[in-house]
């Protein structure tokens, strides 16, 4: 997602944090940017006094400086984790990993229902009985395995997420204090 921000006079386009909801759309949208700047406020729980006296136009304006700042900071080429995207993704691979499960599971069942079956005095009855049952087996361990892979990637994509937002956060809280302001 591309956001541009003003810094100064120059228009700079960037890759906002959207774990934050802000997305500065237009270039040069100071509304926009104030939005957002308080939304990211809200959402990292950002608690800022003016310690040196500052007017609320001049805190209004650091705020925004540091906004900007703060994406400058963490890899404005990084793209928020989607975790929905990582959990598909995961389940791909799991997928493509589980992929002969049921077969390898007929397979093994086939062989050990033979065996049973022989015993029994039919072999062939055994061994489709023991095919069926090895196909549902592997088809579970299938279906399990997508589960857990998509959770992991939904884990990763969070925990992807909560990194940059902590990034993000440090940034704004370091630019905010060498401004002059109490940041808790």
């Amino acid at each position: 997602m591309r956001i541009a921000t003003l810094v100064g006079s120059a228009s700079l386009p960037l890759l906002g944090p959207t774990a934050f909801g802000a997305t500065v759309a237009a270039q040069g949208d100071s509304a926009t940017l104030v939005a957002a700047t308080a939304q990211a406020k809200q959402k990292l729980g950002l608690i800022v006094y003016p310690a040196k006296g500052q007017t609320s136009a001049q805190q209004a304006s650091d705020e925004q400086a540091c906004y900007a700042w703060a994406q400058q900071q963490i890899d404005p080429l990084a793209k928020s984790p989607n975790a929905d995207s990582a959990a598909r993704a995961g389940k791909a691979k799991a997928d493509s990993a589980a992929q002969d499960a049921a077969v390898k599971g007929a397979a093994g069942g086939a062989a050990g229902g033979a065996l049973v079956g022989a015993a029994a005095g039919d072999a062939g009855k055994g061994a489709t009985v023991g095919a069926v049952a090895g196909a549902l087996r592997g088809r579970r361990a299938k279906k399990e395995a997508e589960r857990q892979a998509e959770q992991q990637g939904r884990a990763q994509a969070q925990a992807q997420a909560g990194q940059q937002a902590s990034s993000f956060k440090k940034a704004m809280v370091a630019c905010l204090q060498g401004r002059g302001y109490s940041v808790q």
